[in-house]
């Protein structure tokens, strides 16, 4: 693969400033990350693999991709032999997910417990062959979609955090990808000609979230800076002036 002088202000950068700034990997973990087959996590991957390979961290961690078989048509041979290229063989683990969602519980909204299920089995496999950490693919735009979700459709104020301890799983999740926009890993992907193998899911792009991501994108081309400014106030911000509720009542 090609390597720019831009690439380190670009991913190399946000991605090592992301990891350090909350302490997502420490010398000797063994990091499984989630391969879905999409964009975000085969980059993910991709430069986590450079980042250790290189220490750029100063230290050396360990990588285990992990995917789940979903139980629909995929080819993932495209994904196996990447891997096997950057040195890893992908472990696989099948599931019924599709199944349960789809048939057995005819789900109108699958998303919710389709995600579920493959966080749970997902922590699950990882525990099993040593992992102390889960990296996901989440990206910034993820973050910005995430927060308007939660303000649009349950008034809270908040997004998904860069790193979370599951205490019932004793898995900690972490989000390395966090500063990087997902314009920049399209172009890289391409750029690279990474694999991205095709989701065959009956909803994907028909989601509230794909909703969200118009919405936000819209906002962008008013805003140029607004995933900028979005990383001020979540680093910034604080609950000062949050309306809190009264000790007491009004009559």
């Amino acid at each position: 693969m090609s390597f720019k002088k831009k690439d380190n202000q670009t991913y190399y950068n946000p991605i090592r400033r992301a990891v350090l700034k909350h302490q997502m990997i420490q010398p000797g973990d063994k990091v499984a990350i989630g391969m879905s087959g999409g964009k975000d996590s085969t980059s993910l991957l991709y430069f986590l693999d450079m980042i250790s390979k290189q220490k750029r961290l100063g230290f050396e961690f360990e990588i285990v991709p992990i995917t789940l078989a979903m139980g629909f048509d995929m080819d993932i041979a495209p994904l196996q032999e990447f891997m096997a290229g950057l040195g890893y063989e992908l472990d696989v683990v099948p599931t019924n997910i599709a199944q349960v969602v789809f048939d057995i519980r005819e789900e109108r909204s699958p998303c919710s417990l389709c995600a579920k299920l493959r966080r749970g089995i997902l922590y699950k496999r990882a525990k099993e062959v040593g992992c102390t950490k889960v990296a996901l693919g989440h990206h910034l735009d993820d973050a910005i979609e995430t927060y308007f979700m939660n303000f649009l459709f349950h008034g809270q104020i908040a997004s998904f955090d860069p790193l979370s301890y599951l205490s019932k799983t004793d898995i900690t999740l972490i989000r390395p990808l966090l500063y990087v926009e997902e314009k920049q890993i399209i172009q890289f992907v391409q750029r690279e000609e990474l694999p991205v193998i095709f989701n065959p899911c009956p909803v994907d792009k028909k989601t509230k979230r794909e909703e969200v991501k118009q919405l936000v994108s819209g906002l962008a081309q008013r805003y140029p800076d607004i995933r900028e400014k979005f990383i001020m106030g979540m680093e910034q911000g604080t609950a000062e002036n949050f309306w809190t509720k009264s000790l007491t009542s009004i009559e």
